[in-house]
């Protein structure tokens, strides 16, 4: 990747209110002339000791010594990288960045296209969830114990059946079919690009920024002759062996408790979450693989090998055949891993439905090392 010019990353720190940054984080109040103080946001405390200097774009902690700028803060707080840091900052303030490679500025100002693409899609998607079309998909919701908040809360939508009902909205917005198709938002026919989406329900899936770099889609009809689930293709934005749904929400709690939880489906993100199990992720329609945990470790930060990776599989051949593909991969982590399986089989989603909060809370808890039941699975054969 092209380095950003030094000049504009110095011109983009100086231009952000690293108040107002750190603000969205933490409740900050006035400590003096120029200076702001809040609650440590990287360790425990009762007494405010972390202290923002916005004119100098400085913040620093008296009681765990952590400091820096924005983009430190960034790194810190969202797990991004440098470059992510700076490129955030410079969209929040409409600053065009220059690179090294003249090429990159393009490729940047392409890719800010398709994420505004996707954004706008998903607001379109949980509009029309509310529509008497979707009823099927509130009913779907239902049956599964999520309510209106908890679609709220995960920003789930609807896909009306319509074959151009999202690609009409979307140019009457400015955007271009082939922005659209590029965006995985469109799919190319012998009669031209049609909504690769229809009479579904959609999750939206984002990066640890939260930007929103996909979707997934569950079938609803019988008629539907389309697969179970359907995600974004391979784009620019999307790269599916190394996104995991939920983690723009978990990662905080992942990073501060040093646990993450590895479901297999977005009910069963959303079950966890709702029980408590806020640490809670799953892939997006493909195997738990290299480039996972290569995401999972940024945000773990556990090179002292302290944390947690608890997996949940299906008891069936395919989830124990999941379970010794992870196993293989287990010595890539800095972590201890272990696996969770609920009562009976039944996997997060249908364990709340049937059983309650609790259940899901125990079935985390009663997680066994990944190395026995790698062996039980091994003996077994």
């Amino acid at each position: 990747m092209a380095l950003i010019r030094k000049s504009d990353i110095d011109e983009v720190r100086s231009r952000v209110n690293l108040g107002d940054v750190v603000g969205e984080y933490v409740t900050l109040k006035s400590a003096g002339v120029g200076s702001l103080k809040g609650l440590c946001p990287f360790h425990d405390e009762r007494t405010p000791s972390f202290h923002v200097r916005p004119q100098v774009g400085f913040y620093h902690c008296f009681g765990c010594g952590e400091g820096g700028d924005v983009y430190t803060f960034l790194q810190r707080m969202d797990h991004v990288t440098f470059a992510e840091a700076v490129e955030r900052m410079a969209q929040r303030i409409g600053y065009q960045l220059h690179y090294e490679d003249g090429q990159a500025a393009t490729d940047q100002g392409n890719r800010s296209r398709l994420l505004g693409a996707n954004e706008a899609a998903a607001e379109f998607f949980v509009e029309q969830l509310g529509s008497e079309e979707a009823e099927i998909g509130r009913t779907f919701l239902g049956e599964r114990g999520f309510d209106q908040g908890a679609a709220q809360r995960f920003g789930v939508g609807f896909a009306p059946q319509s074959w151009d009902a999202l690609s009409s909205h979307l140019k009457a917005k400015g955007y271009t079919e082939a922005e659209l198709v590029t965006a995985g938002l469109l799919s190319q026919g012998d009669r031209g690009a049609y909504d690769r989406f229809r009479g579904r329900l959609v999750w939206p899936i984002r990066d640890l920024t939260g930007s929103t770099v996909g979707f997934g889609a569950r079938r609803l009809r019988e008629d539907d002759k389309g697969p179970k689930y359907l995600n974004t293709p391979e784009t620019p934005v999307y790269h599916k062996s190394s996104v995991l749904y939920g983690l723009d929400l978990a990662k905080r709690d992942v990073s501060r408790g040093r646990q993450v939880v590895v479901v297999e489906g977005y009910t069963d993100v959303m079950a966890c979450h709702l029980a408590g199990i806020t640490t809670a992720v799953a892939t997006c329609g493909t195997s738990f693989g290299v480039d996972h945990i290569k995401v999972l470790r940024r945000v773990l930060g556990d090179d002292s090998g302290l944390g947690e990776v608890v997996f949940t599989f299906d008891p069936d051949a395919a989830g124990q055949k999941a379970a010794m593909r992870a196993f293989s991969e287990e010595r890539r982590f800095a972590a201890q891993t272990y696996v969770a399986v609920g009562p009976e089989g039944l996997d997060p989603c249908d364990l709340r439905l049937t059983r309650g909060d609790d259940a899901v809370r125990r079935m985390i808890q009663g997680k066994k090392p990944m190395f026995e039941f790698a062996i039980k699975q091994i003996l077994a054969d």
